[in-house]
């Protein structure tokens, strides 16, 4: 049983590609970050079947997909680094913590939610959806920051290349109020593995409560679905009862709980 690194994402396909298929869900995360990870790893058993895997960013920011425990009690970076963060399953993450020996504080604990069968909210949320353009980039960028702050995701100094990307590729979507004014968006990843995840669910402060964030999830799981998603995902943060009652609703149905710890460096 050991653990194996590379920095080339085909080599870290080819190695783990049975895992990869097997488990997309749970191993979300890793599918959206090997090509631009700094370092990618993989877990064989006493067989050599692969059965966990990693991908790692600077500064480094760890991310655990399908992780058995005594995987994440063995790890050990390549270069002796320690991770600044670690997210993933909850069981490995707190493994890896407790084998490691650092102090380390949550920054966030989420669920994962996979689509069975999309169920829209009925009535409707007045207005309507439509894809993001780049004329609404200003107050999107303002949102974006605001949700990176409410959900304690490491800030970006301008969120301009992040969301255009998303909108090249009509993978952001924005909710009208009646009068046309957007009042909330959600976007979904690339199909990757059969999978899409929507992320960036926001809805203005003065104007939730109103089904708007039902309306925009809905438009993007179809979207995802259209796109030949077999599976659409999404993490909720377990403290917001809100989104936790609202996806349910929606259809989604929970997969597992997750980790984010940030560690406190020895002195």
């Amino acid at each position: 049983m050991t653990w194996h690194f590379t920095t080339d994402p085909d080599t870290f396909r080819t190695a783990a590609r049975a895992l990869l298929a097997a488990e997309p869900a749970r191993n979300t995360a890793v599918l959206t970050m090997v090509d631009g990870a700094e370092l990618l790893g993989w877990w064989t058993g006493p067989d050599g079947t692969v059965t966990g895997v990693l991908a790692a960013s600077p500064p480094p920011v760890l991310t655990f997909g399908a992780m058995p425990v005594e995987a994440a009690e063995a790890l050990a970076l390549p270069d002796g680094t320690e991770p600044a963060t670690l997210r993933g399953e909850t069981a490995a993450v707190e493994a890896y913590a407790a084998a490691t020996g650092l102090d380390w504080e949550p920054v966030m604990d989420i669920r994962l939610f996979r689509l069975d069968a999309l169920t829209p909210q009925h009535p409707a949320p007045a207005g309507r959806a439509r894809t993001a353009t780049t004329a609404d980039l200003p107050l999107l960028g303002e949102w974006a920051a605001d949700f990176a702050a409410v959900h304690r995701y490491e800030p970006r100094d301008d969120y301009t290349d992040f969301l255009t990307e998303r909108i090249a590729e009509d993978r952001l979507h924005v909710w009208e109020a009646p009068d046309g004014r957007p009042v909330a968006m959600a976007a979904v990843s690339r199909v990757i593995e059969g999978q899409a995840r929507v992320h960036l669910v926001y809805t203005a402060p003065a104007e939730r409560g109103r089904g708007y964030a039902a309306g925009v999830t809905t438009a993007v799981t179809r979207a995802a679905l259209g796109a030949g998603a077999a599976q659409v995902l999404l993490f909720t943060d377990l403290s917001n009862p809100t989104s936790n009652a609202l996806y349910p609703r929606l259809g989604y149905r929970p997969e597992g709980d997750h980790l984010g710890v940030r560690f406190i460096p020895r002195p």
